[in-house]
């Protein structure tokens, strides 16, 4: 009997942290290349607002954080530096700087979801019609999957 529970223990934790690294490895090995770095320098170029990201936020972590700059322009928002690797990544554009999980939940119902984040080593997304990047100060990427901060950065 204590074999059958010692196995059954083992085999369970083996399953969960198989089920754990999946969730951390898969987005990295389906994500698509990042647009090429001239092209995101080319785009950023044309920049009307820019925003640094760093890893010493408040909500940022080891598995949880980027870096590198934001540029904004009307049309696209333009990501050169490196995001934590993870699955379901949201930006987002907010009145009022967060810097962790419960600082996005207070403001997330006025801010607006611009798009996805498919490649950790740089993003280029178009912002959607009618949405006016002037109307905003703050650009945060958000993991939709699990509510997790990753970062932010103010650009007004």
């Amino acid at each position: 009997m204590t074999r059958i529970l010692i196995l059954a223990v083992s085999h369970i934790a083996t399953l969960a942290i198989g089920s754990a690294l999946g969730v951390f490895f898969l987005p990295i090995l389906t994500a698509p290349d990042a647009p090429d770095a001239q092209v995101l320098a080319q785009e950023a170029e044309a920049a009307q607002f820019t925003a640094q990201l760093t890893r010493d936020l408040a909500g940022s972590d080891a598995l949880h954080w980027g870096e590198g700059t934001i540029s904004i322009t009307p049309e696209r928002i333009v990501h050169q530096g490196e995001l934590a690797p993870g699955p379901d990544y949201k930006v987002y554009l907010t009145n009022g700087f967060a810097q962790d999980e419960a600082g996005f939940e207070a403001i997330r119902e006025s801010a607006v979801q611009i798009g996805s984040v498919k490649s950790f080593d740089g993003f280029l997304l178009d912002v959607p019609a009618g949405v006016n990047v002037e109307d905003f100060d703050t650009v945060v990427v958000w993991c939709e999957s699990f509510d997790e901060f990753i970062t932010a950065g103010r650009y007004r």
